[in-house]
């Protein structure tokens, strides 16, 4: 005999039978559920319906799909000193331009500014991202329609690289071969590559032309040639667009003062002479370390040729312009004219108007004695010169941004590495 719990008082139709562990529910009850969820479905369907008739629902993002008469641009890098001067000539010339950077070098202000200047939807996005996560950049690139990259993202002190060289061929080498694989991987069919005069190291014959040989004495020089030899075995069997830019010496700053150099306080011992340069001249630093003067050069010390930023990102863009499917190019970007270390100091005195002292120190290692280019090249072939080439000029365009922002973008919106 089975029990049925509290007795026959209780009604047959509010009751639920338990018979080894199951209950049974009252079947009117089942159907007011049951009820309740087709009237959920429904409705669902309904707001899907309407969310569908909608001209906003399920619309992609302008960076995620190709645009007639757009062309979109990867700079990874962006939030870099040079990286942000190109973003900024970019929007300028109308292009659509992702920026992707880790900010362990560059600035989110920089970032911001762009950001201010091209509020309109489609002009710019930012991604923050570390290249050398390939699941990650893998992941950008199946989002984002892009045409082109430039390929700005390293780290850069010569110094730096003597100190520290696996962090550079992981940094330099590794990553622009996981951007390179992506790039194959989502059908991108254009780079700009940001490469150096360092892949030269010390060549016997100035200047140095894109056939003087590649014997770099620096890890960063070495890491750089190491990407670009990949770029070029790869681009053997591949239809890619192809453009390798070795600048020299950086320099300058955006004319209208919206952009600048804005390097980590950590790393003033390893940065530009013109960093160092503004630096001595606001008091930061006693004064101005000149590292080398036994060299075998007119003076003693290093001779340089300094490229202004903003003729540099000039022939990034007209790289851009004049690539070609299938082809590669490869150019130095320098005024064809060296300077000394000793000029230059002589050149940031007068732009600042501050006596700066100077201190004469051993050579740094890594260093070359003279290192200038002959542009003859990139002028036959992409309608460039230099044409900033006045240095104190150029060292007055920046010192007046140095001054304007004495705390770079500002503590706030600079994020650590």
């Amino acid at each position: 005999m089975l029990g049925l719990g509290r007795g026959r008082a209780q009604t047959r139709s509010s009751r639920s039978m338990s018979l080894g562990g199951m209950d049974y529910a009252d079947p009117k009850k089942k159907s007011n559920f049951v009820g309740k969820i087709l009237m959920a479905a429904v409705l669902t369907a309904l707001c899907i319906l309407m969310l569908k008739q909608s001209p906003t629902f399920n619309t992609p993002s302008a960076f995620s799909r190709h645009q007639p008469g757009v062309v979109h641009v990867l700079v990874t890098g962006g939030a870099g000193y040079i990286g942000s001067h190109a973003a900024l000539r970019l929007l300028k010339e109308n292009y659509r331009v992702t920026i992707v950077d880790n900010l362990s070098r560059g600035n989110m202000g920089a970032v911001r500014i762009l950001q201010e200047l091209f509020p309109e939807p489609g002009r710019l996005q930012f991604i923050y991202a570390d290249l050398g996560d390939a699941k990650v950049v893998h992941q950008i690139f199946s989002q984002n329609a892009f045409d082109a990259v430039m390929h700005f993202a390293a780290v850069a002190y010569v110094g730096e690289s003597t100190l520290d060289p696996l962090k550079y061929y992981h940094n330099i080498t590794s990553n622009t071969l996981t951007v390179l694989e992506a790039m194959s991987a989502h059908g991108v069919p254009t780079l700009i590559y940001s490469s150096t005069c360092a892949t030269y190291g010390e060549p016997e014959k100035m200047p140095i032309t894109e056939e003087t040989p590649q014997l770099p004495i620096n890890p960063y020089g070495k890491a750089k040639k190491m990407a670009e030899d990949i770029i070029l075995d790869f681009h053997k069997n591949s239809n890619m667009a192809v453009m390798i830019l070795r600048y020299f010496n950086v320099i300058g700053s955006d004319p209208e003062g919206r952009l600048g150099e804005a390097p980590r306080p950590e790393l003033r011992e390893h940065g530009r002479i013109s960093g160092a340069c503004y630096d001595a001249a606001r008091g930061i630093i006693p004064g101005l370390k000149v590292r080398g003067t036994d060299y075998k050069t007119t003076d003693g010390t290093c001779i340089r040729d300094y490229i202004d930023v903003t003729d540099l990102v000039d022939a990034h863009v007209k790289a851009l312009e004049k690539s070609r499917p299938g082809k590669v190019g490869i150019y130095n970007v320098g005024t064809g004219r060296g300077r000394s270390v000793k000029e230059f100091v002589e050149a940031c005195k007068a732009a600042t108007g501050v006596p700066i002292k100077v201190d004469f120190l051993p050579r740094r290692p890594g260093d070359y004695a003279e290192v200038f280019s002959d542009p003859t090249k990139i002028k036959l072939e992409l309608n460039w010169t230099a044409q900033h080439t006045d240095l104190q000029e150029s060292l007055q365009v920046a010192w007046r941004w140095q001054k304007s922002h004495l705390n770079g973008y500002g503590s706030s919106l600079v994020k650590s590495s």
